[in-house]
């Protein structure tokens, strides 16, 4: 039986529409993953496999055949575990109900609980700007999902919880998040005024502050070029909600997203003066070399 589940790839900041196809046909034994999978990928038929035994339903004997489409988009990342299962399910007769304008996201644990995946967030707007206004995600995920506020993000704990609600046997709230509580003082631990000195420099920072204009600095070394660039961070303007938004979603592509966290302060970065192109943007990675120094 054929099924087709709808999840999310990212290619650097952006997402891909994938559809995970499956079907089930007598034969012997077998479980191929086909469509440009990386090795996370390929190593999820095992987790599926063990998952959906371990929640409680029987393993299809037969040859099994996922593709996950396009064919020619390398797909990565471990946010295929559930979209995967549940579209086995489907195939499986166990899920009974129409799904298609879901996106599902997450990771399989063993036991059949959904881990949370980096970049929910940055797949959760990609596809909003593709139409989906769903979301089936790990219950980790919720809050920075929910950060995008016309969307409906539906958390679970597990794989059982989803069977459970897309049969309609169970019913679940889409998950809300106070904003207003998210946008925390922004503080740093530096300070403009530990600049001493300097005063064309210090006007010049003040003028590229309040009009958005670019700086570049020549000298020395030791004559405080750094230092200064450090500095200005704290000078700027406040980052707008949607400018939050977007450094929020680089945040949790790396994971280092603080839990339920809007990030409020402007990064700073720090690349140092002979890094090649490739080392400052990343090279033949789909995830982009992001060295944040706060």
């Amino acid at each position: 039986m054929y099924s087709k589940t709808n999840t999310c790839s990212l290619i650097g900041l952006s997402g891909n529409l994938v559809e995970v196809e499956s079907d089930i046909t007598s034969g012997l034994p077998a479980f191929l993953i086909v469509g440009l999978p990386d090795s996370s990928i390929k190593e999820s038929k095992e987790r599926v496999r063990v998952a959906i035994s371990n929640s409680g339903y029987s393993f299809p004997p037969g040859r099994i055949t996922v593709n996950l489409s396009p064919a020619d988009l390398k797909k990565e990342g471990t946010q295929l575990d559930l979209p995967i299962a549940i579209s086995l399910l489907n195939s499986m007769g166990v899920i009974t109900y129409k799904y298609d304008d879901y996106i599902f996201l997450g990771e399989l644990a063993l036991d059949g609980r959904i881990m949370p995946v980096k970049g929910a967030l940055a797949m959760v707007i990609s596809m909003r700007e593709l139409g989906f206004s769903k979301f089936i995600i790990a219950d980790e995920n919720k809050d920075e999902c929910a950060i995008i506020s016309d969307v409906e993000i539906l958390p679970f704990k597990n794989l059982n919880g989803i069977v459970s609600f897309l049969n309609k046997e169970s019913e679940v709230k889409a998950y809300k998040v106070d904003l207003s509580k998210l946008n925390d003082e922004v503080s740093y631990d530096l300070d403009f005024s530990d600049l001493k000195g300097q005063e064309s420099l210090k006007r010049a920072l003040q003028i590229a502050a309040a009009g958005s204009h670019n700086v570049l600095m020549i000298g020395p070394p030791g004559s405080g070029k750094t230092f200064s660039a450090k500095h200005l961070p704290t000078i700027l303007p406040d980052m707008s909600f949607d400018e939050k938004v977007e450094v929020t979603k680089i945040y949790s592509i790396m994971g280092l997203l603080d839990k339920g966290r809007l990030v409020n302060d402007r990064p700073f970065r720090s690349p140092h003066h002979s890094a090649s192109e490739v080392a400052l943007i990343g090279g033949g990675h789909s995830i982009p070399n992001v060295d944040l120094q706060l």
